[in-house]
């Protein structure tokens, strides 16, 4: 299963869905996909899209996924990374109405350049993008608390 992550920001991002759609259709993606929707209304019979879902059905989905499609949100892509899941990562951008400004770039961007997840952009195909994620293995998470931790207790011990 493919689990589409759209987040619950007000505004709509069926482009995402259109290119997932256009991939179901020719052939590139044959497992079941369904999709916590947020406020993107779209009609598609190859999709399953649930609007909003509680922490545990996400958690579930997440878990679930074979491979994981979202938009940029850090809480989207950071809870994909926890659980070392494959995903592709697409931000929402301002010029087609999807955000209110394009800072997702650069947060995919980030998490692209450390390993953690693959990114589709308009200059690529889609396509190629689902085949580089059959082989792709995500960089693991590591959690930055203990140094976080480490550097409060040192600046205290100055003090």
């Amino acid at each position: 299963m493919i689990f589409v992550v759209l987040g619950t920001h007000e505004l709509p991002f069926k482009r995402l869905l259109e290119q997932i759609e256009q991939q179901i259709k020719g052939g590139h993606i044959d497992e079941e996909v369904i999709v916590q929707s947020g406020h993107t209304s779209f009609k598609t019979k190859n999709m399953k899209l649930v609007p909003f879902m509680s922490y545990k059905e996400m958690e579930e989905m997440y878990d679930q996924a074979s491979l994981i499609i979202t938009h940029g949100g850090t809480g989207s892509i950071t809870t994909g990374i926890k659980v070392g899941k494959k995903m592709i990562a697409v931000p929402r951008l301002k010029k087609y109405g999807e955000h209110n400004d394009d800072h997702q770039l650069e947060i995919v961007e980030q998490f692209f350049n450390s390993g953690h997840i693959l990114q589709w952009n308009e200059s690529q195909e889609f396509a190629e993008v689902l085949t580089a994620a059959k082989t792709f293995t995500p960089e693991p998470f590591q959690s930055g608390r203990v140094k976080i931790l480490s550097i409060l207790e040192d600046f205290i011990d100055q003090v």
